[in-house]
């Protein structure tokens, strides 16, 4: 079973990879306009929920939570090499992005991991906002395959899942949640035809 575990958790992250590198490209050429604020939330919050959940016993299902928080590193420092893939920030941004500080530093103080990863999702639901409100009004500024390459990691890490701790499905769950709803957001005018 732990073998099967690793092939499919392994199988989630290097997809979750293919599709962020994707985005990575377009965000490099400049056709895929990254929020930045996003970006660097969705670098730290999976981080910390992975190492919250490592310090619970949880093991293979911090896999793809990892990859995440990784490949979205990796496009936030590629939306600076090019500056036709800057996206203009508002005030609306950085409120959403120091709400999601707030979370951050709020499980800090804690040291709860079942409070940590629930603060995290706290700080992931304001890190995304911005880019789904982005999504929606501008589909063009993103690559959708990114956004479902990660559902479908999330769906690896559900899969894994041996003990149905808090620790150990409500990061992957949220992953499905919010690339589910960006990727309809991006999709949702094709998806009607």
């Amino acid at each position: 079973m732990l073998f099967m575990a690793a092939l499919i958790v392994i199988f989630g992250s290097v997809l979750n990879f293919c599709g962020s590198l994707l985005y990575l490209r377009d965000t490099l050429r400049g056709t895929t306009k990254p929020n930045r604020v996003t970006f660097l939330m969705w670098t730290v919050s999976p981080m910390i929920t992975g190492a919250a959940s490592l310090s619970d016993g949880v093991t293979w299902p911090v896999v793809p939570v990892f990859m995440t928080g990784f490949v979205t590193l990796l496009i936030f420092f590629a939306s600076f090499f090019n500056k036709n893939a800057y996206w203009k920030l508002g005030r609306f941004d950085y409120i959403c992005g120091a709400l999601s500080v707030l979370a951050l530093i709020l499980w800090a103080l804690t040291k709860e991991p079942a409070v940590a990863v629930a603060l995290a999702i706290l700080s992931d639901f304001f890190a995304t906002t911005p880019t789904l409100i982005k999504a929606w009004k501008h589909p063009e500024t993103e690559t959708g395959i990114a956004y479902a390459a990660s559902f479908v990691s999330g769906i690896t890490a559900l899969v894994v899942i041996q003990s149905w701790s808090f620790t150990a499905w409500a990061f992957p769950a949220n992953m499905l949640i919010v690339n589910g709803l960006i990727f309809i957001a991006i999709y949702r005018k094709r998806l009607r035809r």
